[in-house]
């Protein structure tokens, strides 16, 4: 089956990951973590997920001209993803983030925006008539939020449907939020955008509810370990999370949203799209690392259909 063209605009980093068996409160130096380091950076790992999943992918994104920028396009090249619209900046290195994970997977990051802190409108314009030729453009906001938005309205214009991902967390203009057809928030996200404080389906709903009536059609809110609730138009479905062994939920929320774009792009409704990615999201939290730990479609049968229950209205 012929998938249609995802678009990701968003960054790239380097991630520079060590495991202790703890975290470390601050003034603290702990001894004793293993190093590695990884490819990652929202925009990076949704559009890995997306091309893993099976999606026709193109990345939009800016890396410094140096070995980190060069050897993350080596990576999204072999991933089979469209590359032509990864900028190089010549000013800033390219984005790097700390991350210190403990023994139960929780995890602290530090992130230098470097070049991803450059992406701009001006850029956008290099690469409109790949985003106004594709069929799904999907974004976070490790990058300039008035870039963000400068593409939700042009894509918005066209009529393609655009997936937000706030990521990191922070409030969002109106305007842009008008120009979305589906937000995809986590607990704390959720929050910030609505003033609830979510813990559970019924606080997800009551957030839900509050954030599509500033224009957004669709909400989904992912509740970790907890599953996802689904506002589409005035329905509310939930997708229950698969029961795994959690070692590091590095790049989950990443996976899910790449895979959600794939789901969609294939034709599958939201609530099936969601189940998808739920499937690969708790395949990712059993591995370590961000782009490293994200699986590959074949591996979603791998999940016993028993370790879920059915998605429920």
């Amino acid at each position: 089956m012929h998938s249609k063209k995802i678009v990701v605009v968003g960054s790239c980093n380097t991630d520079m990951v060590i495991k202790a068996d703890r975290l470390p409160v601050p003034g603290e130096t702990i001894l004793g973590g293993t190093f590695f380091m990884n490819p990652g950076g929202k925009g990076a790992n949704q559009a890995v997920a997306a091309a893993r999943m099976g999606g026709s992918v193109t990345l939009i994104s800016k890396t410094g001209n140096d070995v980190f920028g060069k050897q993350s396009v080596m990576l999204y090249n072999a991933e089979n993803i469209k590359t032509d619209y990864v900028f190089s900046d010549p000013k800033h290195p390219s984005g790097v983030a700390m991350i210190t994970v403990d023994s139960n997977g929780e995890n602290c990051i530090v992130v230098a925006s470097g070049a991803n802190a450059s992406l701009s409108p001006a850029d956008i314009d290099k690469a409109r008539k790949e985003i106004e030729s594709s069929d799904l453009v999907l974004m976070q906001l490790e990058i300039p939020v008035e870039t963000v938005e400068y593409v939700a309205e042009m894509a918005h214009r066209k009529g393609i449907p655009v997936i937000l991902n706030p990521a990191p967390a922070r409030t969002l203009p109106e305007t842009l939020l008008k120009n979305l057809y589906i937000i995809i928030p986590n607990k704390s996200e959720a929050e910030i955008l609505s003033g609830i404080k979510v813990t559970d389906q019924e606080s997800a709903r009551k957030a839900a509810a509050i954030i599509s009536a500033k224009g957004v059609d669709i909400v989904v809110i992912t509740l970790g370990s907890q599953g996802a609730l689904i506002k589409e138009k005035e329905e509310y479905h939930f997708v229950e999370a698969f029961k795994v062994d959690t070692i590091d939920t590095t790049a989950a929320g990443d996976t899910f949203c790449g895979s959600v774009c794939v789901g969609l792009s294939e034709g599958k409704s939201i609530s099936e799209a969601v189940e998808m990615a739920a499937r690969a999201a708790a395949l990712t939290v059993t591995r370590m690392g961000a782009q490293g730990s994200i699986p590959y479609r074949p591996e979603l049968a791998s999940l016993d259909k028993n370790s879920q229950k059915k998605s429920t209205k």
